[in-house]
């Protein structure tokens, strides 16, 4: 079991991981809707961004320059420690417009606590010479991010590989060629139903380095106990409002269910502060309760793998349960034990 507890000493504070980052949809839209959470939930102080976007919605951009803070547009306290990305994810579909140094800028002026270096991701259609050509490219832009950074900001090399010698190799290079304090695995959304391949990704990352591990765009329920025990620090999600949008209810232990199965309950079954004194009809109604149950759900999942763990129960027994309705996680589960079992 490589489960870990550290904490990070970043510009505004102190961030137990690991952690959870809510994707917020800042900058996609012309205001953030993104419910209420940062000071009611206290596992989320923390908001995972997308600079890129921010920085190309001129208003947005034209306040957060003349004035307004970031938090200020979103929300939140100032304490609030902030993940920006690249927006690397956009470039799945769309050419890299920005630099190294130009997304640095961007993070700096923001005043991220952490900074993902650009990157490529990897899909399942590009052909392999393709994929290749963008870990290096990747590699590259992290490695002149090193080169530029000079004080502040907590830098995360975003790191991609087709496979597990592949992830593991780019690490390694990465930790002898640059300066990082950790390293964020990206091109897993794509194949996140393959749960076997993408834990074996994880493990090689993990494997490869001791410093702070991020997976990009994995944070949801099933997900997260995996995760936890692989050793992974710190983790992402915009589950809780996609999942609001279909009207899906995320149950902690389960997974999500669409409520249109279970109407016929007066009551939902989680007693978080939103579903506790709400009707099922209630919460239907409004999204935003429902997407806020959401991040209450992503929570109680968390603090039950903690309780886990600190109790000194077997957490390998936990999750031989948590994963037992589910032959294709419990497959992946049982891959990733043997393999951390040789480890430990």
């Amino acid at each position: 079991m490589l489960y870990r507890r550290r904490t990070l000493d970043l510009p505004r504070g102190k961030l137990e991981t690991p952690v959870l980052f809510p994707v917020r949809n800042l900058g996609k839209r012309s205001s953030d809707n993104t419910p209420a959470y940062a000071g009611t939930i206290p596992e989320f102080s923390a908001a995972m961004i997308n600079a890129r976007s921010i920085r190309n919605r001129e208003p947005m951009w034209n306040r957060l320059t003349n004035g307004v803070s970031l938090r200020e547009e979103m929300g939140v306290p100032e304490d609030t420690i902030v993940f920006a990305d690249s927006g690397g994810f956009d470039f799945s579909s769309e050419e890299v417009d920005t630099t190294p140094a130009e997304t640095l800028d961007t993070q700096r002026q923001l005043n991220a606590d952490i900074y993902g270096t650009v990157d490529l991701p990897l899909s399942r259609e590009n052909r392999d010479a393709e994929n290749e050509r963008r870990v290096d490219q990747s590699t590259q832009y992290a490695l002149e991010a090193s080169d530029q950074l000079d004080s502040g900001g907590f830098l995360l090399a975003s790191v991609h590989g087709y496979d597990p010698e592949t992830v593991r190799n780019n690490v390694r290079y990465l930790e002898n060629h640059g300066d990082f304090d950790g390293y964020a695995l990206g091109s897993m959304v794509p194949i996140r139903t393959d749960y076997t391949k993408v834990t074996k990704l994880i493990l090689a990352a993990r494997k490869a380095t001791d410093k702070h591990l991020h997976v990009y765009g994995l944070g949801g329920l099933v997900y997260q106990p995996l995760l936890l025990y692989l050793g992974v620090d710190s983790f992402d999600s915009s589950a809780f409002i996609r999942s609001a949008g279909n009207r899906n209810y995320l149950i902690p232990g389960f997974g999500g269910e669409e409520l249109r199965n279970i109407e016929s309950l007066e009551h939902l079954p989680c007693p978080c502060p939103i579903c506790g004194q709400r009707s099922l009809d209630e919460i239907r109604e409004d999204r935003t309760a429902l997407t806020r149950h959401n991040l209450w759900a992503l929570a109680t999942e968390l603090r039950r793998f903690r309780y886990v763990a600190e109790s000194g129960r077997d957490i390998e027994e936990y999750l031989d349960l948590r994963f037992q309705g589910n032959e294709v996680t419990l497959r992946a589960y049982e891959t990733a034990k043997q393999q951390v079992r040789r480890l430990t």
